[in-house]
């Protein structure tokens, strides 16, 4: 499976980005995973070829994990960004990440 994940930027605490993941397979459970700076990569997010989504507790109710199944296309919408949340995000496999990682995409949350 061959993954892109794209959308990432700098964006002011308290703002709003929409990450995308284009995946090369389909019917795949996917899911978005983040590693910060001196820490373990985290899952944050899956959802599965029906829809049906798993969120962390550190970002459930902030973000939101959708797919369009037609494009191939897996986002991670991300509202309410916290300091926290700077890291570089990767989208993958779910619930076992079971691809190459890939470069991923750098969210930077500025005060």
């Amino acid at each position: 499976v061959q993954l892109q994940a794209s959308g990432g930027g700098l964006v002011q605490a308290g703002g709003s980005l929409r990450l995308s993941c284009a995946h090369s397979r389909s019917a795949l459970s996917m899911g978005w995973y983040r590693q910060a700076p001196g820490k373990q990569r985290e899952l944050l997010a899956g959802i599965s070829c029906s829809g049906g989504t798993h969120y962390a507790d550190s970002v459930k109710g902030r973000f939101t994990i959708s797919r369009d199944n037609a494009k191939n296309t897996v986002y991670l919408q991300m509202n309410s960004l916290k300091l926290g949340d700077t890291a570089v995000y990767y989208c993958n496999t779910f619930p076992r990440s079971q691809a190459s990682w890939g470069q991923g995409t750098q969210v930077t949350v500025s005060s």
